[in-house]
């Protein structure tokens, strides 16, 4: 549980800021800034450090010649625990932070589970979250199994960077090839080996050919493919670059498009080189003449937390009530959010600036409350943003004589058209600077700052039943922070009411989380009748109500009741605006929170392209299966679009059962800022926390065939990805990083939204029948019902990828389109195939919609013209062990020797026989003769 616990403290702290914040630049062909970060629980090891070194730079020599002389390492920052000890040569981060982290040194996720792998979930192409490397991986301790460090950094970094996939499929580990052969799925197919099941018992090791199974034709469930040792082929660093001859990305001359690789199914059988040739990355540089330098190195130790509040209290702040909710949230950051042991002081700006309270540590409710006095309490004058950003930093400098790594909130509602005079000042200050934008004139141009420092980006609109503001603040948690110390929303929610006074409903509060359990009330006129009962009825009292403020506070000591809590506000006044918002903290240190975190695929879209929501929902950092999640989508006038996200594996969600939901955006209301709420449930029994393997990851090396005979590495550690775990009812709800959207127009919207891609289009065959399967997309991406679908054959899946509207078309008048998200089937004879001497029949399916507007043409989908053969090699093959080798056979094969015994009792059988007919004749002829 431990090791469990550990992993979740890199992981939720790069998840509850939001992702793709990576700071990685590429500037004359070298990557510069990137960061890797050791976990708090991974023990003090300077080796670790040392060996992080060796990996980038010998990581950075094999990328170099694999980019054909384009990319390098060329500095990169590791991140040190607070908790490791002082040396004079660490240093404090500025925008560095476990928040930006590329790569994470942490414990596996489950014991045993060393594997390297990448966090992506999104499309061919887009940008990964972050790289996991075990600390045991980092010391070489995996070597025998993963490869070199260096090079597998150099496959992870590809899955992070370019959006590449892997080039094998643990879940289709064989397939028919065009040779009628069963052929290992990989890339590229000069990668010689042997096709083997290999089990060991203790000592003892037997190797033998696979089997077929009957009921797929392919090889049996055990049966692996075990790489020769020494090869010639130099491709690919996405299928096996542990092998020493490989050091180049599968490309379009060798690539293998017919294998049921990731890569084929993600990118469209595109071949790893042609998706990166395609990248900025590529297109920015070109070959250098020269070797790179080699990588140089920071090291940065995380220390205490330095935060200044910000203020706008200029008169725009007077109007819609701003001024009162700023408070309100700014009070919830101060008495909830931030951090014990933080250093917290606080600006105000109008037309100048007024530090109306110097740092001060967090150390208990003292300093919490004496900040929240310093709130502003009146709006006036004009907006000068400089002068607030200005007055912090010396604030700052004044106790800590340097800026370096600390935080600035700002919070504005109005436009500056001086921000600039003070953007060189942030660009050298090392400070992060946090913009909330509150309402539809927020300065644009502040973006910028966020974007250069790291810094998150919220949206908060003047309906305030939407309680923007507050969960704004509340994602302000620190990135740098144990999880067991965070704030997790469980609630967010809000109302106007008018002619019914009363806002009920209820929350969940599970065993994961309990401790410091804050309900907080706000409202617009007056303070309402509070009730909040806990799970066995009791109902509760001692809600602190703050007049001024206009809200109201209740802390649950020790751990909350697990359960549901209900709660009932009635109004006492019409119209009135209530809002109730819910957190926690972790119950236990050891056990890991359920958390969700949201984010869109990017920061800034034109229109009409579609965007995609995505919620990460985890235990850890194990997936939970089956929970409701739903996005809030807001635009900065107030106009709210909800979405239903999925975890189905189509459409916009890129992979079935991995915990993150998914659905296209698409209903632009006007130009400018959206923010993003994500809202996840989950009912007793109805989820589950999944033990699937993550994807994206190193293959591990089963073994390797030397001199015709496998040398075996250890298994891998036995776990069912099958067990899913039931969980209890629990609620969570996280805001994403706002996004700015443009060009939507003014007028009528004409229909520009095609159906999505279908992505999971399967095929099977039954005699002379083929059965399809998919998920029906919509009229417009994943909303509505298409019109039609195109169905066409081909015997080559070039031609079908490239020339479909040219393909065989198959007769689909009697199918109809269901509702999007619903499983289609259809099944149907095929033609006869025109392309001489196929093997396969490849499908693929386009949709069309009511406006003849046509979706992408879907994966393709294939099935086989022949039943493959097995391999012709003797059936058993006894592995001898090496000297000093434990994992070899050390005896005989059985059935070698029960053949062996077998024939030799025949042999002497035979012998036997022949002699006793031999003495027999010679008997008979040295008789007497007896005849007449």
């Amino acid at each position: 549980m431990g090791l469990f616990r550990t992993f979740v403290f890199l992981l939720v702290l790069y998840l509850l800021q939001g992702s793709n914040t990576s700071l990685v630049q590429l500037n004359n062909n070298g990557y510069e800034d990137i960061i890797i970060a050791i976990d708090p629980d991974v023990p003090e090891d300077e080796k670790i450090i040392e060996q992080i070194k060796d990996m980038v730079t010998t990581a950075s020599a094999y990328l170099f010649e694999a980019t054909e002389k384009r990319l390098f390492f060329k500095n990169v920052s590791i991140l040190i625990p607070e908790n490791w000890k002082e040396n004079i040569q660490y240093r404090r981060p500025k925008h560095e932070s476990y928040t930006h982290a590329d790569v994470l040194v942490a414990p596996p996720t489950v014991p045993g589970r060393d594997e390297p792998y990448t966090r992506h979930f999104m499309e061919c192409g887009d940008k990964g979250e972050f790289i996991h490397f075990t600390p045991d991986f980092v010391l070489g301790k995996k070597q025998n199994e993963y490869g070199p460090a260096g090079r597998v950094f150099v496959h992870e970094w590809a899955h992070l960077r370019w959006g590449v996939f892997d080039e094998y499929n643990e879940d289709e580990p064989f397939y028919k090839a065009k040779s009628k052969k069963i052929e290992a799925t990989r890339c590229s197919t000069g990668i010689s080996g042997m096709n083997r099941v290999y089990k060991c018992q203790g000592d003892s090791c037997i190797s033998r050919s696979c089997r077929i199974d009957s009921q797929t034709n392919l090889y049996e469930k055990d049966c692996q493919f075990f790489p020769d040792k020494i090869q010639n082929e130099k491709a690919s660093i996405m299928f096996m670059q542990s092998i020493d001859s490989v050091v180049e990305f599968c490309s379009a001359k060798n690539h293998n498009r017919e294998a049921p690789s990731i890569q084929n199914k993600k990118c469209n059988s595109r071949s790893i080189w042609e998706v990166i040739s395609n990248s900025e990355d590529f297109n920015n540089t070109v070959p250098m003449v020269a070797p790179p330098p080699q990588p140089a190195f920071s090291l940065l130790k995380i220390s205490q937390r330095i935060v200044c509040l910000v203020l706008d209290k200029s008169g725009s702040m007077a109007s819609g009530n701003r001024l009162n909710r700023m408070n309100q949230a700014a009070k919830y950051f101060l008495l909830q959010i931030v951090e014990n042991g933080s250093w917290v002081g606080m600006v105000h700006f109008d037309s100048s600036a007024y530090d109306k309270s110097q740092l001060i540590q967090i150390i208990s409710s003292n300093e919490r409350n004496k900040l929240s006095e310093t709130l502003p309490t009146t709006a006036s004058g004009g907006t000068s943003i400089c002068s607030g950003i200005k007055s912090a930093f010396q604030m700052i400098k004044h106790s800590f004589h340097q800026t370096d790594g600390s935080e600035i909130v700002l919070l504005t509602d109005g436009e500056d058209n001086t921000v600039s005079s003070c953007m060189e000042d942030v660009k050298q200050s090392g400070a992060i600077i946090h913009l909330i934008a509150l309402g539809p004139s927020a300065d644009q141009a502040v973006i910028e700052m966020t974007n250069i420092t790291g810094g998150l980006h919220q949206l908060s609109s003047d309906q305030a039943e939407n309680n923007g503001l507050i969960d704004a603040f509340g994602a302000l948690a620190s990135g740098n922070t144990d999880i067991s110390q965070q704030d997790l929303q469980l609630e967010s929610t809000g109302l106007t009411l008018t002619n019914d006074h009363w806002m009920n409903g209820t929350v969940i509060i599970d065993s994961t989380v309990g401790k410091d359990t804050f309900f907080l009330v706000t409202w617009g006129q007056q303070c309402p009748d509070i009730s909040l009962w806990d799970p066995s009825g009791t109902l509760m009292g001692g809600f602190t109500v703050d007049t001024n403020s206009r809200m109201a506070h209740l802390s649950i000591a020790g751990i909350a009741k697990v359960g549901i809590w209900t709660y009932s506000l009635k109004a006492q006044v019409s119209p009135e605006t209530l809002t109730i918002t819910v957190t926690s903290r972790a119950s236990n240190s050891s056990v890991p929170p359920i958390t969700v975190n949201a984010k869109m695929n990017k920061d800034t879209n034109s229109y009409p392209s579609p965007m995609i929501v995505y919620a990460e929902v985890q235990q850890g950092y194990l997936p939970v299966l089956g929970a409701n999640v739903t996005a809030f989508i807001e635009s900065q006038s107030g106009k709210m679009e909800i979405l239903e996200l999925l975890d189905n594996g189509a459409g916009a969600d890129s992979f079935k059962n991995d915990g993150v939901y998914s659905r296209y955006f698409i209903a632009y209301r006007q130009n400018g800022r959206y923010s993003l709420k994500v809202q996840a449930q989950g009912g007793t029994n109805a989820v589950t926390r999944s033990l699937r393997h993550p994807l994206n990851k190193a293959l591990y090396i089963p073994g390797w065939v030397v001199n015709g005979e496998i040398e075996g590495n250890p298994p891998k550690p036995e776990v069912n990805e099958d067990t899913q775990t039931a969980l209890e009812s629990f609620s969570r709800t996280a805001s994403g990083a706002a996004f700015v959207v443009s060009n939507v127009p003014t007028n009528s919207f004409p229909d520009v939204f095609p159906p999505s891609q279908i992505t999971d289009l399967d095929a099977k065959t039954d005699e002379d029948q083929i059965t399809l399967t998919w998920t029906a997309p919509g009229d417009d991406f994943d909303v509505g019902k298409v019109q039609q679908y195109i169905i066409r054959t081909s015997g080559s899946i070039l031609d079908l990828r490239d020339n479909f509207d040219d393909a065989l078309q198959v007769n689909t008048t009697d199918l109809l389109p269901n509702e999007a998200n619903s499983k289609e089937t259809f099944t149907f004879k095929p033609g006869n195939i025109s392309e001489e001497n196929a093997t396969h029949i490849f499908i693929a399916i386009q949709s069309v919609d009511k406006s003849n507007l046509t979706s992408q043409v879907s994966n393709i989908a294939q099935v086989a013209l022949f039943i493959p053969q097995a391999d012709s090699s003797p059936d058993e093959n006894p592995q001898n062990p090496s000297p000093g080798e434990n994992h070899h056979n050390t005896g005989v094969n059985i059935s070698t020797l029960v053949l062996s015994v077998v024939g030799s009792v025949v042999v002497v059988s035979i012998i036997l026989s022949t002699t006793i007919c031999i003495l027999k004749k010679k008997k008979s002829v040295s008789r007497p003769s007896t005849g007449f």
